[in-house]
């Protein structure tokens, strides 16, 4: 029988036109308005955000701050700090310099306040740069520290010919050389139909896998779902399924050893995206010496599954 199941907390309303629930990164695909804004989620979104925005943000904030520094040595006098070269750029940059070097404590002693004004600026400067430095420090140690999945799913979703019926499938590799210790998934097919009432409305069922866990995982592993009486799906045709406004969701969990603790990852297919006759291209072999070799050229790689 087909596993209809309550909403599992995305809602039932959909639209003719709704785009996919999740993202292929495991985010769910919404949109926020008229939300608040607090500074406590300041620290949630600098360890989310990628590497390189991370330190284009540092590195700005960094400029801004000893631009503004400079500036105000500047209106007080930059004969307080070095003698006034007469243009105002070049005395910008020293005092740019002279900002630079006090705000990350350095100090080269080329340059030092002669006058309290700069002393008291200079100090609260040093002051801010220690405190600064220590949030950075916080921060990447947190953006390293956070446990994250390593869990990398492929590209394409195929339908294929499996064992005298159907079978949809996607597959999934460690992407670090750690082992998945106790890997479980689960798999819930969104379905959005219109109702008596011509309303959208989303369904919801879980899919019954081949194996929905393992004892561990070093290569790659292929998430089967046969199309048999039991699937929502098997009344379809690949065609058919294709067509279908529907979307998998997908969240893996796993004890990870590097970080001690169950981690947890998303990802998600639409139907209108599936490979139909094809099926994946093996990843993994033996070589010469007897080793085993996986290979993630070959991951996202398919091939026609008749000739």
């Amino acid at each position: 029988m087909e596993n209809k199941i309550k909403d599992p907390g995305i809602g039932n309303a959909s639209s003719e036109h709704a785009k996919r629930m999740m993202n292929p990164d495991g985010t769910f695909n919404l949109k926020y308005i008229n939300k608040p804004r607090k500074f406590s989620e300041a620290y949630h979104y600098l360890v989310n955000i990628t590497w390189f925005h991370f330190f284009t943000l540092i590195f700005v904030f960094g400029f801004l701050i000893n631009a503004v520094f400079a500036l105000l040595y500047i209106l007080i006098g930059i004969e307080q700090i070095t003698p006034s070269t007469g243009e105002f750029v070049l005395d910008f940059y020293n005092a740019f310099f002279f900002s630079t070097q006090t705000f990350t404590t350095l100090g080269y002693g080329v340059m030092a306040p002669h006058g309290i004004s700069s002393g008291f600026i200079s100090s609260f400067e040093a002051f801010l740069g220690l405190l600064l430095f220590a949030f950075a420090t916080g921060l990447i140690y947190g953006r390293f520290s956070k446990p994250r999945s390593a869990t990398l799913f492929s590209k394409n979703l195929i339908i294929r010919d499996f064992n005298d019926g159907r079978a949809i499938m996607f597959r999934l590799v460690n992407h670090r050389k750690t082992i998945m210790i106790y890997p479980k998934i689960k798999v819930t097919l969104s379905l959005s139909v219109k109702n008596a009432l011509g309303d959208y409305e989303n369904n919801f069922y879980n899919l019954k896998l081949e194996r929905d866990s393992i004892n561990y995982l070093p290569t790659t592993w292929t998430i089967v779902h046969e199309l048999d009486n039991d699937s929502p799906l098997s009344k379809y045709s690949n065609e058919d399924i294709k067509k279908l406004h529907g979307e998998l969701l997908i969240m893996i969990s796993y004890y990870d050893e590097s970080f001690n603790q169950e981690v947890h990852q998303m990802h998600s297919y639409v139907l209108n995206e599936v490979q139909i006759d094809f099926k994946f291209k093996k990843a993994q072999y033996f070589n010469k010496a007897g080793e085993l070799v996986l290979d993630y050229k070959c991951f996202d790689v398919i091939e026609p599954s008749k000739s």
